[in-house]
């Protein structure tokens, strides 16, 4: 069975997302991260800011198969704290005692979990993403988006959230394995 670990970034925990994040890991087995919680420093081209929270942090995704990205869409993009863990990457791709772990990214599944007030993700937002997992070597596994515009409605989100974890759930099993 594949591990999961989550990274959650909003400026309020239990807000929409936060809520629809909620819902798809009380299916599974996933750690969950609040980003907004950690010391973490914008990329730094001299890399002065090594001694925060980010290097353990990665060395903590780079531990699971599979990682859960969590954010509102803001002016289409993500949410600061998940676009500095996301610049941040490029240390374990440039600072040669950290290389062998940013390759460890290849073959991971990423997905994708994000609300807004429309109904669909904004194609930019998305493409960042898609963009990010093809230059690290990771597969898109998919992307769950709720239109918040009237805040989370458990009757109408909660569907969503629960396929959406039967997708991850999927995807953590051998190949060729049934849903259990």
């Amino acid at each position: 069975m594949l591990s999961t670990i989550a990274l959650f970034s909003s400026s309020r925990r239990l807000g929409n997302t936060g809520q629809l994040l909620d819902r798809i890991t009380s299916l599974l087995e996933v750690e969950v991260v609040d980003l907004t919680k950690l010391r973490m420093s914008s990329f730094d081209y001299e890399h002065r800011n090594r001694g925060d929270d980010f290097e353990p942090l990665m060395r903590r995704v780079l531990a699971h198969d599979q990682v859960i990205f969590a954010t509102p869409i803001y002016w289409y993009a993500v949410n600061p704290a998940m676009k500095v863990f996301l610049d941040r990457i490029s240390d374990f791709l440039e600072l040669p005692e950290l290389l062998a772990g940013g390759r460890g990214l290849r073959g991971k599944n990423a997905y994708v979990v994000c609300t807004s007030i429309s109904d669909e993700p904004s194609p930019e937002f998305i493409g960042a993403f898609a963009e990010t997992c093809v230059y690290l070597g990771m597969r898109l596994g998919g992307v769950a988006h709720a239109n918040c515009e009237a805040g989370y409605l458990p009757a109408k989100h909660d569907p969503l959230a629960e396929a959406f974890a039967g997708v991850v759930r999927q995807a953590a099993l051998p190949p060729g394995t049934a849903p259990a």
